[in-house]
Parts: structure tokens; sequence; C-alpha cells
């Protein structure tokens, strides 16, 4: 049986991916503080869908997807990665992440069911 989870959900990823909250609480700020289900999927389509429209360097990404233990962030993150659902690409001083195709596919697998 999956635990359910108290975490900070992007106030559009909440909307969008209702089934995942079991209980809203507290709005903070663009954030809304919920109980969860499947927190490791809903922790996976929280970066993917902040990466949907464009690409964001690696503070953007971490303080947009409200993923806020760092180390959790950076597991994700690269379990995007390795998986190609997410690259990164050197620009400057900066790390670029952007979705692919692949990651496209798997954000759409879960938008798909509300539409």
């Amino acid at each position: 049986m999956i635990r359910a989870r108290l975490t900070y959900v992007p106030l559009e990823v909440a909307d969008q991916f209702e089934d995942f909250i079991i209980k809203r609480d507290e709005q903070v700020l663009d954030a809304v503080k919920a109980r969860t289900r499947d927190y490791s999927t809903l922790s996976l389509l929280k970066l993917l869908y902040q990466l949907r429209g464009n690409p964001m360097t690696f503070s953007d990404l971490y303080s947009k997807s409200k993923i806020r233990m760092k180390k959790s962030f950076l597991n994700y993150l690269h379990l995007c990665v390795e998986y190609n659902f997410i690259k990164k690409d050197p620009v400057g001083p900066n790390m670029i992440y952007s979705i692919t195709d692949k990651g496209r596919t798997m954000l759409n697998l879960f938008m798909q069911k509300n539409n």
C-alpha cells in the first residue's frame, strides 16, 4: 500500500493532476500544501510539467517544482535525466534543463485522463 504524504504542489499542477491529491490544506503563494498519493510519480510530473513550455535553469526548476528537499529534487531530476525524460545542456555558467519527446509523452499520458 502506498502511504499518503504531505507535500507542496504548484497550484497549476494540483489542478491538472487532482487524482493525486487526497486533501488540500493551506495555500502558500503559488502552491498548495496537500496530502498526496503516489508521491514519486507526482514528483516526476512536477518536474516535467514545469519544463513543458520552456527550458529552465537548475535554480528555476528547483524553485518552481516545489520539491522542497534538495536531495529529493536531485534524485528525481537524476532519474528524469537517466530515463531521458529531461535533457541538460551547459549554457555558459548554467545548466539548462528541457523536456524531451519521451518526457512529453510521459507527461501527456497523465494529462490525457483529464481531457
